[in-house]
C-alpha cells in the first residue's frame, strides 16, 4: 500500500492512495486529520455491517462516534464509544454478533487502536437499542 500527502496551501493538504484518489483535508477549516481518523474508524465498521447483512434489505446504516483523548501531547484517543444504528430486515442477534466480530477481527482501522484505546458499543436496529 503507497500514499501521498501534499500541501496545497494555508492548512490544506491533499492525500492520494496509489490509484490516484484524493482526499483533501483542512485542518483548520474542514475535518481535522484527527476527525478523518475517527470517521475511519466508523466507516471500516460501517463497511463489515453492510457486508455481513448479505443481501437483506437495508434502509440505513449510521454510527455516531464520541471519542475522548488526552488534554496533554499527544493528543491520543483514550476512549471510543461507537452508537450502531441499523435499520434493516435483520434480526437484532445478527447485527450485534457483526459488531462483535467488526471489532475482534475484521474492522483493521479499529484493531489498529485497541491495544491503547478502549472502544466500545452500542447497537440500535429497527429504534430498539439491543
Amino acid at each position: 500500500m503507497l500514499g501521498r500527502v501534499e500541501w496545497k496551501e494555508g492548512s490544506k493538504v491533499d492525500c492520494f492512495n496509489e490509484a490516484g484518489d484524493c482526499i483533501e483535508i483542512d485542518w483548520d477549516n474542514g475535518p481535522t486529520p484527527v476527525q478523518v481518523v475517527l470517521q475511519m474508524i466508523g466507516a471500516c465498521s460501517l463497511a463489515d455491517i453492510q457486508t455481513g447483512l448479505k443481501g437483506r434489505k437495508i434502509d440505513k446504516i449510521w454510527i455516531e462516534l464520541a471519542a475522548e483523548r488526552k488534554t496533554t501531547a499527544p493528543k491520543v484517543f483514550t476512549k471510543i464509544n461507537m452508537t450502531y444504528h441499523v435499520d434493516a430486515e435483520a434480526p437484532k442477534k445478527l447485527v450485534k454478533r457483526l459488531v462483535e466480530k467488526s471489532h475482534e477481527t475484521y474492522c483493521t482501522v479499529s484493531n489498529m487502536f485497541k491495544s491503547t484505546v478502549e472502544i466500545t458499543s452500542d447497537v440500535v436496529v429497527n429504534g430498539e437499542l439491543c
